[in-house]
């Protein structure tokens, strides 16, 4: 089971927020459904309209063919067999997956989730700032004063919802932590765990992609600059995602297990990610910045322990072209 796979689906019927008929999953939603277990239920839609199982772009009728069984027209396909699973839908239960983020984001309030508007709650508070579901970001953006309401005094709004296909960018500003849904948090365990990225900064702070941020790491994670050295290296995707995973464990000893599941990749060990020759770099920053005990199987990477992870002083291009003349 990819649990990355499942978070896709989660996050999909989330943002939908509609039912959504099995047979328009892809074979590796269909998959995960009974991994998903709680996390979605049966959904009741209209059977008298079903859409065409041939070619699955019409809304067709359905009628008894006289013979115990079901029939549609479809305009493109003409006749067609309409079977018992075609009429079957399912939808996430929103319920479940609000009660989930709440415990992800350590949110204790026994009030329930308040609904401002539509496809908009207040979760509740984490850490005394107010936390904000939206399934759409963009229509927050366009209404801010929705985070209005729950606004307090000294303390940033935090906002989950997905990202918008077409958008890279943060549509907010200060006074907004956008905690987007798809990166942010992982179906891990039955459950929802969030990927605490101890204390983030806005990557849009920093002009250059590779300056430290998290410790060694840039913003994205993408970028390592070693303890003495100043040229940055370069990790793939992949590299970043386990880095990332690791970081979030703030420097206690996890199982490879649950480092591949957080960062939503199906090896077996981390190291497998770094084992090509052409990651040389990266590997040597793997094995300088991560401590692993073989026998018990255990990982950990101390610099993203509470106290060695502070931000260290940002480096710009400049200090580093002067660094490097020394």
């Amino acid at each position: 089971m990819s649990s990355h796979l499942a978070w896709a689906m989660v996050c999909r019927l989330f943002a939908s927020g509609k039912p959504v008929l099995r047979a328009t999953l892809t074979p590796g939603e269909l998959a995960v459904i009974e991994a998903l277990g709680r996390a979605i239920k049966p959904a009741t839609t209209d059977q008298s309209f079903v859409l065409c199982p041939a070619c699955m772009q019409h809304r067709v009728q359905v009628w008894g063919n006289g013979q115990g069984g079901r029939a549609g027209r479809c305009p493109e396909c003409g006749l067609v067999e309409i079977e018992a699973d075609d009429g079957k839908a399912l939808m996430l239960d929103e319920t479940w997956f609000q009660q989930k983020l709440r415990l992800a984001l350590e949110i204790e309030s026994r009030d329930a989730p308040i609904s401002i508007a539509d496809g908009v709650w207040r979760l509740g508070d984490a850490r005394r700032a107010p936390v904000v579901l939206a399934r759409d970001v963009m229509r927050v953006w366009r209404e801010p004063t929705l985070l209005d309401r729950v606004r307090v005094v000294g303390s940033d709004v935090r906002l989950i919802a997905p990202r918008p296909f077409d958008s890279s960018a943060t549509p907010f500003g200060a006074g907004v932590q956008w905690l987007v849904l798809d990166e942010r948090f992982a179906f891990y365990g039955g459950g929802i765990s969030f990927i605490d990225g101890g204390a983030m900064a806005d990557p849009t702070l920093a002009s250059d992609p590779a300056t430290p941020v998290h410790g060694p790491f840039s913003a994205d994670f993408r970028w390592v600059t070693l303890d003495g050295e100043t040229a940055p290296i370069r990790c793939t995707d992949a590299q970043a995602a386990i880095f990332r995973a690791l970081w979030s464990f703030k420097g206690v000893e996890v199982t490879a297990e649950q480092i591949m599941r957080r960062a939503g990749l199906d090896s077996d060990k981390p190291i497998d990610l770094f084992k090509a020759k052409a990651h040389a770099e990266a590997k040597r920053t793997y094995q300088t910045l991560v401590v692993t005990q073989q026998r018990a199987g255990l990982y950990a990477m101390p610099c993203a322990s509470s106290k060695a992870s502070a931000t260290p002083p940002q480096i710009n291009k400049v200090q580093q072209k002067e660094a490097a003349m020394k």
